[in-house]
């Protein structure tokens, strides 16, 4: 096998030969790739020659074609290749025979490297973030890097999305000379190729963040007088910072506003000394400054600019200090006594300090004073000075800041990132107040009633002068506009007068925080304490029926409550699954109106339920309330319907059907059925009937006649629901106890009963014999009455005589009777004790009729004709 690397941009071709028959790749143009045949490879036995490319995701199978033009070899195939770096496999396939080869191109270098701060630890991670061109293949990274003078070296292959963290760097280093190359690795045969890209990116530096220094430490040291003592102490604080080394200075005077003043050192000594001059405080006794540049101290400047030029100090004092106002030396102060403001007694500011924890690479520390907020001080002493003082003047509340420097080599200075500083206020008697680190503990919340809450919490180690209590609405920011019902601690409120917190939202969440306090210095908040208040709940909940299976619950909120939803539930006997619970049937939510309701569906008929509303708050886990806003109520029957109706014999005959073949009536509020039938006549007369609920029919006795609305309710023991009306119609009767009296030869009286409704009868009597005199029929004859005469009669003859119930148009049967007129020959007969009248009628009937019983004189029979 023969390897060969043509580029860094170029594939590696080899040539396997393989029985002697050489079969050969080569690359063009970085792409391309010829395949080509020589004399060896054609065989006799063979007319087809194929080659197979794999490697990249899909195999291609490329096919040789004979020459037209009569020569032997068949022309060379061109594959243009795709993937950088990676390893090709070419197979000349001969039938069952193949021939092979392999290629390896070479990475593309990086289009583009990151390096940024490992977030979790700056101090000795960092993340790498590389691009490459798009199917550029690698599988390491070559990553190489100065550390200080020492040259390191890694092959790094845990790349993710070209992404990936070291955590193994030395803290404050300087990191120069970064470079990446990407590397391509294939094992072909048990040998391994290996191909490189170049390396085009510009070299990159980085530094850690250094460590922070150990054990910083603050002292606050009152200066009772400027005497003897005093002058000890300063000549100490002087020997003290002898080594200090002030490499840069911070100052918020505009130049344009310093004002030069000549100072006597002698008769007075500077109460202040900046941080940025040679960090001691120097009185008229004291060595003389460095000479070096500096600029106005805190005094309002009154005259001409100061030099703007820095120059380097160096670890020297200047050997005379008295009367000088050179720039660099602290009597460059220049000031009026009108424009300062009431000076502290005298405060001196003493820090102490340890080196950073090892290894860290650094060259000093830095000093920052804040007051109020605004950079005062800043300073910079070398690596070998742990300690610094200066001379406080102004009451206000201090930052101090100690950080690690590093700065040497090539790349940009960095500091260390941890918070070593101390916190504290001077008041303006010269008070001293350190800022409280110690959160207060065991913190709880009582609710004294649904607007009002207490908070108490476990007694400080330390003494503090005061406390502050921060409440916050959590509620008050999730609703939106038109849901929002609470106005109060909707923005974080501080509470300093009491432990009692007032004016709370039933039904909201607060967050309370509880802080130490010294002075204007509050300590870290203590584990927040979230009071969750229960709800009102509702009020006036009533229900409106709709129908059997619909209703309308209403009801009010109070106005001073905050919630997130109403929840309706409903509480009925599930047939199905012969249970009874509370079940969620709508939720709504929270809206600014105080009077709310809701439409009820899909309600089974004549059944009990019962309604609950409640509110549910936004806390979580939610709050619910309140169980006490309950109403029971039966909801009206399905009206029944009338399936048959039959009369006979006077009396009704009526059945009915509810719901339908599923309803079930074992469990429902029906109580009884209700039949009742109105007569359209006889002044409304009802007739009414109750039935339990167990019979669908029932019979009701109705006088014939008459025209009936019939209707059939169902009952439950609030409401009933009626049938639709069914009207029947009963045929009038015919009259009973049909009589006939006071028959004279031309007339007879009629009278008979009757039963239900009549409009009028109808009378009419026919000759059993019918003669010349009565062929002319006879108009009937109408009447209301139950007594009727007829008249114009013939005497001594025989009638048939019907009467006919009439109502509403319909006559009933007729009822007959048979009545004749009286005889045409009257008869006075005597016998021996008694006198008859004896009639004879036109049909040859008599009648005998007793008129008297008497004593007659003479005993003789006889009769007299009338």
């Amino acid at each position: 096998s023969l390897h060969r690397y043509l580029s860094p941009y170029f594939l590696v071709f080899i040539v396997i030969t393989i029985d002697a028959a050489p079969f050969q790749v080569a690359l063009q143009d970085d792409r391309r790739m010829l395949l080509s045949l020589d004399a060896d490879d054609v065989r006799p036995d063979v007319s087809v020659y194929s080659v197979r490319v794999s490697g990249e995701p899909h195999t291609h199978t490329l096919l040789f074609t004979r020459p037209a033009d009569g020569q032997t070899l068949p022309h060379p195939l061109q594959f243009n290749a795709s993937y950088h770096g990676l390893c090709y496999s070419i197979s000349l396939m001969l039938g069952n025979d193949s021939r092979a080869s392999r290629a390896v191109r070479t990475p593309l270098p990086l289009d583009s490297v990151e390096i940024s701060d490992y977030g979790p630890a700056p101090e000795t991670g960092v993340v790498f973030q590389i691009r490459s061109p798009d199917r550029n293949i690698y599988t390491r990274v070559n990553i190489s890097y100065m550390e200080g003078r020492q040259p390191r070296y890694m092959l790094y292959k845990d790349f993710f999305k070209g992404k990936t963290v070291f955590k193994h760097w030395l803290s404050g280093t300087c990191y120069t000379n970064i470079s990446f190359q990407l590397v391509s690795e294939a094992t072909v045969n048990r040998s391994t190729l290996v191909s490189h890209s170049d390396v085009t990116h510009e070299p990159l530096r980085h530094r850690t963040v250094p460590n922070p220094p150990l054990n910083v430490s603050l002292k606050i040291i009152h200066l009772s007088s400027r005497g003897a003592s005093g002058s000890d102490l300063h000549a100490a604080v002087l020997k003290a910072s002898h080594n200090a080394s002030v490499l840069r200075r911070a100052r918020d005077i505009p130049a344009a506003e310093e004002q030069e003043e000549e100072v006597n050192g002698e008769e007075m000594s500077i109460t202040q000394m900046p941080l940025n001059e040679s960090v001691t405080i120097y009185s008229s006794t004291a060595e003389p400054a460095p000479d070096n540049s500096t600029e106005p101290l805190w005094a309002e400047p009154t005259g001409s600019s100061a030099p703007t030029e820095e120059e380097e100090f160096v670890n020297a004092l200047m050997p005379e200090y008295e009367d000088s106002n050179e720039p660099g030396s602290a009597m460059d102060v220049t000031f009026e006594a009108n424009v300062m403001l009431t000076p502290l007694p005298p405060i001196l500011l003493e820090l102490r300090w340890l080196p950073p924890r090892p290894p860290t690479a650094f060259d000093g520390f830095n000093i920052y004073i804040y007051r109020d907020g605004n950079s005062t001080e800043t300073a910079t002493v070398d690596e070998n000075t742990h300690e610094f003082f200066t001379e406080l003047s102004e009451a206000g509340t201090y930052s101090v800041h100690v950080t690690t420097l590093s700065s040497s080599g090539d790349c940009e200075a960095r500091e260390s990132s941890a918070d070593t500083g101390f916190t504290f206020y001077l008041s303006p008697a010269g008070e001293w107040m350190e800022q409280p680190l110690e959160r207060p503990q065991e913190v709880s919340v009582k609710m004294l009633d649904s607007s009002t809450a207490a908070v108490s919490w476990a007694p400080s180690r330390h003494r503090y002068n005061g406390s502050l209590i921060s409440v916050l609405s959590l509620t008050c920011l999730r609703p939106s506009i038109s849901q929002r019902m609470e106005n109060t601690y909707c923005s974080e409120e501080n509470i300093t007068s009491d432990i009692i917190i007032s004016s709370l939202t039933p039904g909201a969440q607060y967050r309370v925080l509880v802080y130490h306090t010294n002075g204007p210095l509050v300590s870290p908040p203590s584990e927040p304490i979230i009071i969750d208040i229960e709800p009102t709940g509702v009020r006036d909940l009533v229900v409106y029926p709709l129908s059997p299976s619909a209703v309308i619950l209403s009801w009010r909120r109070p106005y001073n409550v905050a919630f997130r939803k109403y929840i309706l539930q409903t509480f009925f006997f599930n047939s199905a699954t012969q249970t009874s619970q509370w079940s969620t049937y709508y939720e709504i939510a929270s809206t600014a109106s105080v009077i709310a309701s809701v439409r009820v569906t899909d309600l089974l008929p004549a059944w009990f339920y019962q309604f609950r509303v409640t509110m549910e708050t936004w806390s979580e886990p939610a709050l619910v309330c309140c169980d006490a806003s309950t109403v029971s109520f039966v909801t009206a029957p399905e009206a029944p319907h009338i399936s048959t109706v039959e009369y006979s014999h006077g009396t009704l005959f009526v059945r009915w059907t509810y719901g339908d073949l599923f309803t079930d009536l074992s469990h429902s509020r029906l109580l009884h059925w209700q039949l009742t039938a109105e007569a359209k006549k006889s002044a409304r007369r009802r007739y009414s009937i109750h039935v339990t609920r167990n019979m669908m029919k029932a019979s009701l006795a109705l006088p014939p006649g008459d025209i009936y609305n019939l209707t059939v309710s169902a009952c439950t023991e609030t409401s009933r629901n009626t049938s639709a009306p069914h009207i029947i119609k009963l045929e009038p009767a015919p009259p009973k106890s049909l009589y006939a009296v006071n028959a004279t030869d031309a007339a007879v009286t009629l009278l008979w009963t009757e039963d239900g409704v009549v409009d009028f009868y109808q009378i009419v009597c026919r000759p059993l014999r019918v003669n010349r005199e009565s062929k002319k029929a006879r108009e009937p004859l109408l009447t209301a009455a139950r007594v009727v005469t007829v008249s114009g009669l013939q005497p001594s003859s025989s009638y048939n005589c019907s009467v006919i119930s009439s109502s509403y148009s319909s006559a009933s049967e007729p009822a007959f009777i048979t009545v004749s007129t009286s005889v045409l020959i009257i008869l006075l007969c005597f016998s021996e004790f008694s006198v008859y009248i004896v009639s004879i009628n036109l049909d040859f009937t008599f009648s005998v009729i007793l008129v008297h019983q008497v004593k007659l004189i003479e005993s003789e029979h006889c009769c007299l004709a009338i």
